[in-house]
């Protein structure tokens, strides 16, 4: 972790607590809600994450948990504050891991968010080349069978240079791509056994984020 942060405590799981706070802040999203639940979000959320995030940081790397409040400048929704906690591993340029609590429990992933339509491009040329396509899709498939979502931003149509009976046109049609696992609320979420899921989860996921280094985090 950064050094201004101090040590976290050793991560003990995720207090039933922390989507009893997300719970009401989705009921009730003000800032006095906020102001009266803050102490409880400090230490039921963010501490917990911190120790999440300290305990994965030798094999994965350091974690950026996000912001509270949410970027409402440009939103049509004016709710001040994001209604889960959110913690993001960057392995390499736009591809990482992923690891979330909110009411809803617990969800850990990871994969690429473009930030270009350069790095679009480069994902979308991989997909189609039939070596490199054919093992990203034999990667999502393994994912999908470990009870994986594939998600991302994708268009509806045939992506602009390709064929709409191409074999890999799923995936074709992605901007980005992530996936995710819900564990929801299982009864283990407030012990230890936390940190291995998440670690597992994110073990998972790294063949695909070494596929993503290759063949799209370059320039």
């Amino acid at each position: 972790m950064s050094a201004d942060v101090s040590p976290p405590s050793p991560f003990s799981g995720f207090p039933t607590g922390s989507l009893g706070f997300y719970a009401g802040l989705e009921a009730d999203n003000s800032k006095a809600y906020w102001a009266d639940h803050k102490a409880q979000w400090e230490t039921e959320v963010r501490q917990p994450m911190l120790a999440l995030a300290d305990a994965l940081e030798d094999e994965f790397g350091e974690a950026k948990l996000f912001r509270p409040n949410r970027d409402i400048r440009f939103s049509s929704d004016k709710s001040p504050y994001k209604t889960h906690q959110g913690a993001f591993v960057a392995a390499e340029p736009g591809s990482g891991y992923y690891v979330e609590i909110s009411a809803a429990g617990l969800r850990a992933g990871g994969g690429f968010r473009a930030h270009s339509t350069a790095e679009t491009a480069r994902l979308r040329r991989a997909v189609d080349a039939p070596a490199s396509g054919q093992q990203l899709e034999s990667l999502l498939d393994d994912l999908r069978r470990k009870h994986f979502e594939v998600q991302g931003e994708k268009v509806r149509t045939t992506p602009r240079g390709y064929a709409a009976d191409h074999p890999r046109i799923e995936t074709l049609r992605h901007k980005e791509l992530m996936v995710i696992r819900d564990f929801g609320d299982p009864d283990w979420l407030p012990t230890k056994r936390t940190l291995t899921r998440v670690r597992d989860t994110w073990r998972a996921v790294r063949p695909l984020n070494e596929w993503m280094a290759e063949h799209v985090g370059g320039a």
